[in-house]
């Protein structure tokens, strides 16, 4: 049976010039939305990475110890540590050691997470034939647009421009920071009043993890962008797959690689959730609505793009149905005519015929293409996902029952 085909519109602006391989040029289908950039080739001349993301343990390490040892030394040598001179001393600062400590190293593990689960997919693409010779051409300016955007110098300095004259002038003085005497700053009637502390923290500490952040929202947006302009190629999918997703069952797979992303994310709002209930009086029921909105957007920015291939599997699912469905008809005709209207040859035993096990899998093929999905997401990837994001949020519920109370109602839902 002929391959089902999607929708065939062409992403605006995109050449249709085919990658251009040499004898010793790289696999242009070996494609990683982590390697490449100004700020990768930075790091890894500084030896802190290799050309595969080696050297793992030294980025934490260097890169933790950068931005969370001078905050300590600075604010010990200012008293403001540990004690009583301010509200909120460093050592008990939960957010900022949830940022530096657990965040951050999160980030970075999931560069190489990332880089390993979804390097193959490009070319699952082409191995699985879901790319027709029309479409080749697309789906090559596709990943060679991702690849170039990946690389791009000025989007990384408009990355480094952003944290700086948006991020650390405007959303960390109205949002970031509390609003009582820390080891960081002090509050005062035109503003702040920054520490030596602060002023690292505000100038280095910040600005690098805003960044490792703002990367990561770029390279969702690579992702997003190079499966949307894949959604518009024309696939080739066959309904009767056994991954029951017209041989896109890979996809779904694909999500999980961005776990450690999420968790990051859970680990970030727990941080602060957790710095208003014990410094400014807070709630955790104060904050439903801010949990609720980041666990559903972070879904959507990970799962969503998935969905611009439901159109692709509808289609297959509604023309397997008619063709196979024609297809059955004959055979089953064949089959009646054949068995049950005397059609047999008389030598012929009904016994060990091939015939009643082709019509098994014919009805087998039939079910599967019944069964195919049009939407490429499973529940459990959905509740997965959501409790790996939600699972640093847990310990925070100490906060408003105790440790006793919450396991007996854990043991009473369990028994």
């Amino acid at each position: 049976m002929s391959g089902i085909s999607g929708i065939g519109a062409g992403a605006a602006g995109i050449a249709t010039v085919p990658i251009e391989r040499g004898p010793s040029a790289p696999d242009p289908y070996d494609f990683s939305v982590v390697l490449g950039g100004p700020l990768f080739q930075l790091v890894r001349r500084a030896h802190l990475c290799g050309n595969a993301l080696e050297l793992a343990r030294r980025r934490l390490a260097v890169i933790s110890l950068f931005v969370w040892v001078p905050l300590l030394l600075l604010s010990a040598l200012g008293g403001r540590a540990w004690g009583h001179a301010v509200k909120v001393p460093f050592l008990m600062d939960i957010e900022v050691h949830v940022r530096f400590l657990v965040a951050l190293p999160l980030l970075i593990i999931a560069e190489l997470v990332v880089h390993q689960r979804l390097r193959p997919v490009v070319r699952q693409f082409l191995e699985r034939n879901l790319v027709p010779a029309a479409s080749r051409s697309r789906f090559d300016a596709a990943v060679a647009s991702a690849l170039g955007l990946r690389n791009s110098v000025v989007a990384e300095v408009m990355l480094i421009a952003f944290v700086y004259l948006f991020g650390m002038a405007y959303l960390w003085p109205r949002y970031g920071a509390l609003g009582v005497p820390t080891w960081y700053a002090t509050p005062t009637e035109g503003g702040r009043h920054l520490s030596l502390a602060g002023w690292w923290y505000v100038c280095v500490s910040v600005p690098v993890f805003q960044l490792l952040l703002l990367r990561w929202y770029f390279r969702l947006f690579i992702w997003i962008r190079f499966l949307w302009q894949v959604s518009r190629c024309r696939l080739s999918l066959v309904p009767t797959h056994p991954d029951r997703a017209g041989g896109l069952g890979f996809l779904s797979m694909t999500v999980v690689a961005f776990a450690p992303l999420l968790a990051a994310h859970g680990a970030l709002l727990a941080g602060m959730i957790a710095n208003r209930i014990f410094f400014q009086g807070a709630t955790l029921v104060a904050f439903k609505a801010e949990v609720l909105v980041v666990v559903a957007f972070l879904l959507l920015v990970v799962l969503g793009p998935l969905l611009l291939f439901t159109p692709h599997l509808s289609e297959a699912r509604r023309a397997g149905l008619r063709e196979y469905g024609t297809l059955a008809e004959q055979y089953v005709r064949a089959f009646d005519n054949k068995w049950l209207r005397g059609g047999a040859p008389a030598d012929e035993a009904l016994v060990g015929t091939a015939d009643i096990q082709s019509l098994a899998d014919l009805g087998n093929s039939f079910e599967i293409i019944r069964d195919m999905t049009i939407v490429p997401i499973t529940r459990n990837t959905v509740v997965q996902l959501a409790v790996i994001t939600l699972l640093p949020v847990v310990p925070l519920l100490l906060t408003m029952v105790s440790l006793e109370e919450l396991l007996a109602h854990l043991l009473q839902v369990v028994f």
